[in-house]
């Protein structure tokens, strides 16, 4: 979880290699609506975001047996709450980055719907991942490899590579 920028997809590319399940970006469970309106530079509303929270939720919920990676925003407590109700096993890892970072990041990335100009909004709308929540935080100001090996050694219950 974390603001665009963040190296959602990357780190969960990598996290989903690391432990042989599969992987998904909720940036594709977003209805055709959202997607449009982001592109054209407004920011969603909750109401905008309660069906694509319950899509999420439900994805993760039915790849139980295998087990998926999800990179998702989930900047809220409450829309982390929402993924919660429909899988309760669910575990954030909430990728930490200063503002400079992420812009930097979003200002060199090409061809993502989502325009540098909403990073402030979704700063302003980020909850991080408080202590009692399930999951981790992990700055992402070193390599990706260093993340993954982090979040590895640290994600109770553990996370384990599929035999």
């Amino acid at each position: 979880m974390g603001v665009s920028g963040s190296g959602k997809t990357t780190i969960g590319e990598l996290l989903s290699a690391r432990f042989g399940v599969p992987f998904e970006d909720a940036d594709y469970l977003h209805s055709k609506a959202n997607l449009e309106k982001m592109e054209a530079g407004y920011p969603l509303t909750d109401d905008d975001r309660w069906p694509w929270l319950a899509r999420v939720g439900t994805v993760l919920s039915n790849a139980a047996e295998t087990g998926l990676v999800m990179a998702c925003s989930a900047l809220k407590r409450s829309y982390r709450d929402a993924i919660l109700a429909e899988e309760p096993r669910a575990r954030f890892i909430y990728l930490e980055a200063s503002r400079s970072l992420l812009e930097s990041r979003l200002l060199r990335r090409s061809g993502h719907f989502m325009p540098t100009s909403l990073l402030d909004s979704q700063l302003e709308t980020l909850e991080p991942l408080a202590s009692e929540e399930p999951g981790m935080t992990v700055s992402v100001d070193q390599p990706p490899e260093s993340i993954v090996d982090a979040v590895a050694a640290g994600t109770h219950p553990p996370l384990r590579p599929s035999l």
